[in-house]
């Protein structure tokens, strides 16, 4: 089921040319401008290693600036770029067309469920 949902965000985010991960790394760090990586990984449930994968090729690209912590020269600062953000704006409306099509397939109440339970297991609701 897992890898079925993921395969149909991947098919409609595909134009965008990032992932539902690399989607996700952008929306939180557009939330909490100037997160560290371990601050992000927290975030996402992600262990670093996996989040380094994923947010290198953001990085490269330009959605996302690194930058040294003013006090503690050894932590880096993780914030969007305004290409970052354009990228937000064209991959949104790929993400909700994917949504509206697993909602449309396994049912609105039934997915609302889903997410509401997913949320409290994380401890995000």
């Amino acid at each position: 089921m897992t890898r079925y949902v993921t395969k149909l965000y991947e098919r409609h985010l595909e134009p965008s040319g990032i992932t539902s991960t690399q989607l996700a790394i952008l929306n939180f760090i557009e939330r909490h401008q100037e997160l560290t990586m371990n601050e992000l990984a927290e975030m996402l449930l992600m262990d670093r290693t996996t989040l380094v994968r994923a947010l290198k090729p953001l990085q490269i690209q330009g959605y996302v600036l690194t930058t040294r912590h003013l006090n503690e020269p050894r932590r880096h600062l993780l914030s969007l770029s305004p290409s970052g953000c354009l990228k937000i704006e064209e991959a949104m409306p790929l993400w909700e067309a994917a949504q509206h099509e697993y909602e449309t397939e396994i049912g609105y109440e039934h997915a609302r469920a889903l997410r509401n339970d997913l949320l409290r297991i994380t401890g995000a609701l």
